[in-house]
């Protein structure tokens, strides 16, 4: 017998429970009789239960409210209703509706999920780590809450990215559910209307100097190393500095990455690399032009740096291909407030406020936006770009959707339908000129479960910025012609499984070839990582 668990208490167990899909020999068997209705369902018509019910939800939160629930309750069923329809179901349980989700997650609040750890722990980490009921954690998805998509500082609230990430990592990679945990860093929150909220769930203080904070989470990674031996952390919507400084700090002596900065920079790579089959040319002949000069855009500016420099050029010439503008103007050699991640692509120009004026100076053949300054890339921008490119690279791919610096219909429609665009956010197709566009959206999903696979699978001791450029190989090669025909860069949603197993083939692939890895080589990659992936399928308990 699997498990001894019976009765009530079986049902309880979100990991075990099938409700209605009991067998008769199980419900004999482990005390169920009378707990549940007589008929027994398929998983088929428990689905199909599910979205008769989602399908009553007056909008988008109140779907992901009840999703979160039967998270809660049938784990397995959860994923067989995402693993399903992925398209429909993955901005449900994330972008673009975890967003507000995170503005309500005081007011939502059913059940509690994840590790909460607050800096009133100090000294206490590994004991609060010890807490958790799984013994075996592979995969940390860890947040500070201070800078949520474009949302700013929710504090606690925050952890609704955590679960909607490590959720994304099995529903879109195979990651076995079990093998996660969501950690929110509560260190308090600067946002002044959480504080008085009387149902904000958090720390209520405003947050500590920084040599605080990096003392705690000092001592969170060491705990992790040693209650979670191999464990993998992702370091995920944190504040540019500290996304920045931490990864520094920790990258070479822990298993970890930032999604923010790494994820990001592959999610756009790939969408590029897919680009330039539809305008020609080669990623080194390229220049980019990037609004929004934080650990996102600092973070694509560099892998596009070590992408150019494996094909060819020099890292000096590969730096001087690339731009940033911020909320200062452009970045460029004589401004004396830049970090020193910002220093390296600050280069000689005459200062420039206006982000228009840039590109008429810089003539970029690709606009990348990650500003969370909603409708940034006006008419003038789009029109400009159209003027100088014969088809302009064009990606707002800011989150939520509200925050996105253009729309696909503006971005089309401004060009004369011959902008190559994508988004962090979904849009849907439009309609111009009797062509129907497909943008791509370009959400680092595509990237970040395919390096938990690939991790998981080989057994990864660090990860490295190879690894996330082979990902982004391994996804660009998944565009098929049929999508570049629409518009598309990035594959669509609907095989988001196949596309993330073939990305983690290439990145095993890296692991293997770097000597990361702490399992010996198998002679068949794609079948080695596919044996690993998780099928949300009942098992038999008795």
């Amino acid at each position: 017998m699997i498990t001894k668990l019976r009765g009530a208490a079986l049902i309880r167990d979100p990991r075990l429970n099938k409700s209605t899909a009991f067998t008769e020999a199980e419900r004999e068997a482990l005390g169920l009789v009378g707990l549940l209705p007589e008929g027994i369902d398929t998983q088929e018509v428990q689905i199909r239960r599910v979205l008769d019910q989602l399908g009553l939800k007056p909008n988008d939160l109140e779907k992901y409210i009840y999703l979160t629930g039967l998270q809660d309750t049938v784990e397995t069923l959860f994923y067989a209703v995402l693993m399903s329809d992925p398209a429909r179901f993955l901005p449900l349980v994330y972008t673009p509706t975890v967003g507000e989700a995170c503005l309500q997650f005081g007011h939502i609040l059913r059940r509690p999920r994840g590790l909460y750890l607050s800096i009133r722990r100090r000294g206490r980490v590994r004991e609060v780590l010890r807490n958790w009921p799984e013994p075996d954690v592979r995969f940390i998805v860890v947040t500070s809450g201070q800078r949520i998509l474009g949302l700013g500082d929710l504090g606690a609230n925050g952890m609704g990215i955590p679960i909607g990430k490590l959720a994304l990592y099995t529903a879109c990679a195979g990651v076995p559910p079990q093998l996660t945990m969501p950690v929110l860093i509560d260190c308090g929150t600067d946002n002044a209307s959480l504080l008085r909220d009387p149902l904000y769930l958090g720390l209520r203080q405003t947050r500590p100097d920084p040599e605080e904070v990096t003392s705690f989470v000092d001592e969170f990674m060491a705990a992790v190393e040693e209650v979670f031996p191999g464990c993998c952390v992702q370091f995920e919507d944190w504040s540019g500095a500290d996304a920045v400084r931490f990864l520094l700090r920790y990258q070479d002596r822990f298993c970890c990455f930032n999604d923010d900065i790494q994820g990001t920079g592959a999610m756009a790579l790939a969408g590029i690399l897919s680009a330039l089959r539809i305008t020609g040319g080669g990623l080194t002949g390229q220049t980019f032009l990037l609004l929004g000069a934080g650990a996102a855009g600092i973070g694509i500016a560099d892998l596009l740096v070590e992408a150019m420099v494996l094909e060819g050029i020099s890292r000096e010439q590969a730096r001087g291909r690339n731009w940033l503008f911020d909320v200062n103007g452009l970045i460029e050699s004589s401004r004396t407030d830049l970090t020193a991640a910002q220093r390296r692509y600050a280069h000689p120009h005459p200062p420039l406020r206006d982000f228009t004026a840039a590109i008429e100076s810089i003539r970029p053949t690709a606009i990348i936006g990650v500003s969370t300054a909603a409708k940034a890339f006006d008419r003038r921008v789009i029109e400009t770009m159209a003027r100088l490119n014969r088809r302009p690279i064009i990606f707002a791919l800011s989150n939520p959707t509200s925050r996105s610096e253009c729309t696909a219909q503006e971005a089309y429609e401004w060009s004369g339908g011959r902008a190559v665009f994508a988004s962090g956010s979904p849009f849907g197709p439009v309609h111009l000129g009797g062509r129907v566009l497909m943008p791509g959206q370009g959400n680092n999903v595509c990237i970040f479960p395919a390096i938990g696979l690939a991790v998981f699978a080989a057994r990864a001791r660090r990860v490295t910025d190879g690894m996330f450029i082979a990902a982004a190989r391994g996804v660009a090669e998944q565009v098929s012609q049929a999508d570049l025909d629409m518009g598309r860069v990035y594959p669509p949603p609907s095989a988001i499984l196949n596309t993330e197993i073939r990305a983690a083939e290439r990145v095993a692939q890296v692991i293997f070839a770097l000597g990361l890895a702490g399992v010996p080589e198998p002679p068949d990659l794609r079948a080695f990582i596919n044996a690993r992936t998780y099928k949300p399928v009942y098992r038999n308990l008795i």
